[in-house]
């Protein structure tokens, strides 16, 4: 599966990146390396993504609307501008009591310490 990302050196509106689906989680990677990647998605409302874990920090940060993020049973309720750190190994979903759209940014060397 070939990653496509966003255009090299052209300005965009990170928020214009992706449009609200009904019924739909959407993600576009806007960069994708061995050492980490960034990706925006939009959330409509209603929608949700299962728990799940990953070996590394999370940034996220809420780009429009307002989400909500459970970190290890904790319910984070961001809004927009906000972010949060999702730790390593941290049990986490998100959920979309209404629409929102989020950037993540996940960077994956510096756990070889």
């Amino acid at each position: 599966m070939e990653i496509s990302e966003v255009e090299k050196e052209k300005s965009h509106i990170i928020v214009e990146i992706i449009q609200y689906i009904p019924n739909a989680v959407l993600s576009k990677t806007i960069l994708k390396k061995l050492t980490g990647n960034i990706t925006v998605s939009s959330f409509d409302a209603g929608e949700e993504l299962a728990e799940k874990t990953s070996p590394f920090d999370n940034y996220i940060q809420i780009i429009d609307g307002t989400a909500e993020i459970i970190i290890n049973e904790i319910t984070h309720k961001l809004t927009l501008g906000q972010g949060i750190i999702i730790p390593a190994h941290s049990k986490h979903c998100f959920n979309a009591n209404v629409q929102f759209k989020m950037l993540s940014t996940i960077i994956k060397s510096g756990y070889e310490d």
